[in-house]
């Protein structure tokens, strides 16, 4: 069965960070493009970052430059480092796999997708 939880969110002031990760289970993971998404009341749900398998990126150009999306292989973990967090970073943040070859930030070639984890930005 496959499985992806993500963890690490919570509520963060302005200009703070946080590091959310998504543990995977049930699938050959180092051979998934990966991605983080997500979604603020009433608004689609949009692409955060992608990571291929073999580790090119892709990023949305609103967290361009804050945010770095990574994976362990090893691990079968990915993960999102957020830095100078802004109030519209708000929303519920999903992991996601595919198995397709490259990057991609959007939700269409993303068979697998978590629960999500909440990031709230606010003082």
């Amino acid at each position: 069965e496959v499985q992806l939880v993500e963890s690490g969110g919570g509520l963060v002031q302005p200009g703070g960070s946080l590091t959310l990760s998504c543990a995977a289970s049930g699938f050959t993971f180092s051979t998934y493009g990966m991605g983080w998404f997500r979604q603020a009341p009433g608004k689609e749900r949009e692409g955060v970052a992608g990571i291929a398998s073999y580790g090119a990126t892709k990023y949305a150009n609103s967290v361009k430059g804050r945010f770095t999306i990574s994976r362990d292989n090893v691990k079968n973990t990915l993960y999102l480092q957020m830095n100078s967090l802004k109030p519209e970073d708000t929303a519920m943040y999903y992991c996601a796999a595919g198995q397709f070859l490259g990057v991609s930030t959007f939700t269409g070639p993303y068979r697998y997708w978590g629960q999500g984890t909440q990031v709230t930005v606010s003082s």
